[in-house]
């Protein structure tokens, strides 16, 4: 017997015949373009460019901000692909090119199928995330070019709006994750306190 659709796929399925007239619009290829620098291999680099600019440049803000985004990235793409692996949910574009709606739990590592949740989202939250923690004078910004890149996905038919949501979720536990890390052994290796 098939699975029921739920009621927030239903609206994610909406959303997606929706935004598929949009996805061929200069305006959101320009923008997808643009978005392509929270794919794993441009956002790594990023962070490591940053890491190493921090160390060159002997400023240990922007060697802290680098070294913590950079974790942050690996980590969300990891929680990332554990989930990637466990479910299968087609892509917004095959409904756009006249396909079904599938979801599943699964293994299917095609790239049609791999909907959920948003990567590129995920490492853009994880990100912006780290460098606010650093320099929080520039927060807005950055949670405004995550929120940018997550939202571009829907209009180009890469995800859906659960799918932003879960990426969003994935980024900030990885995060997280990073920055209680790095306080639990900033206090563990402090100096030993005084006897007495």
């Amino acid at each position: 017997m098939a699975r029921k659709t739920t009621r927030p796929e239903k609206v994610d399925i909406k959303v997606a015949h929706a935004a598929a007239p949009m996805r061929e619009t200069l305006a959101v290829r320009a923008l997808g373009r643009a978005s392509e620098i929270a794919d794993q291999p441009p956002l790594i680099s990023l962070c490591a460019a940053t890491f190493a600019a921090g160390l060159i440049l002997r400023n240990g803000r922007l060697a802290r901000a680098g070294g913590r985004m950079l974790a942050a990235e690996l980590l969300a793409t990891k929680f990332k692909d554990l989930i990637k692996n466990e479910v299968d949910r087609t892509r917004p574009s095959v409904l756009a090119n006249g396909g079904r709606y599938e979801a599943e739990q699964g293994d299917d590592h095609r790239s049609a199928m791999s909907s959920f949740p948003s990567g590129h989202t995920a490492g853009a939250v994880a990100v912006a995330r780290a460098y606010a923690r650093e320099y929080p004078e520039h927060a807005a910004p950055a949670y405004a070019a995550a929120a940018s890149i997550g939202a571009i996905q829907i209009p180009r038919c890469k995800h859906y709006p659960t799918d932003i949501g879960a990426g969003v979720i994935v980024g900030l536990v990885a995060e997280t994750f990073i920055h209680l890390t790095e306080q639990l052994i900033r206090h563990g290796l402090g100096p030993p306190r005084a006897a007495g």
